[in-house]
């Protein structure tokens, strides 16, 4: 059962970096609308932000706006993924605590599901790294294996 496990293991390891590669991917996308939606409608982010009880809302707004935006780009790139991936979960447990709590579990009732999801993807890649695919293994990572 040992050998299985262990052939199951690091058959599935030679794949980490390509898991990291779509969760970044996946999570870049995920921010994208909402990321340009802030910035198209700075005013009404900021409206909506006071309606749920987010202090300074229009700072807060052009705060996670830029986060968002930063995120995708960052993300995309695998360039700081680690320090990007903080203030993602910040602002998801954010979404979560604020907007969404509320309505239950369901994204159907636009409930914490996504923001959930987006906030262990993003706790993934703060724990993990961007992987091999990425510009942080380039400038960071690579130069330390020789």
């Amino acid at each position: 059962m040992t050998s299985i496990y262990d052939f199951v293991k690091n058959l599935l390891s030679s794949f980490q970096s390509v898991s990291l590669l779509f969760t970044r991917a996946i999570l870049a996308y995920g921010f994208y609308g909402p990321a340009t939606h802030k910035w198209s409608d700075m005013k009404g982010t900021a409206a909506f932000f006071e309606s749920v009880g987010i202090p300074f809302p229009l700072v807060n707004a052009y705060i996670t706006g830029t986060f968002e935006l930063l995120g995708v780009i960052l993300l995309t790139l695998g360039l700081l993924t680690r320090f990007i991936s903080i203030p993602l979960m910040i602002i998801m447990v954010t979404a979560i605590l604020t907007v969404h709590i509320s309505n239950g579990f369901s994204t159907i009732n636009n409930g914490f599901e996504i923001p959930l999801y987006y906030f262990i993807f993003a706790f993934a890649l703060a724990s993990f790294g961007g992987g091999k695919f990425s510009l942080d293994y380039l400038l960071f990572e690579k130069k330390n294996e020789y």
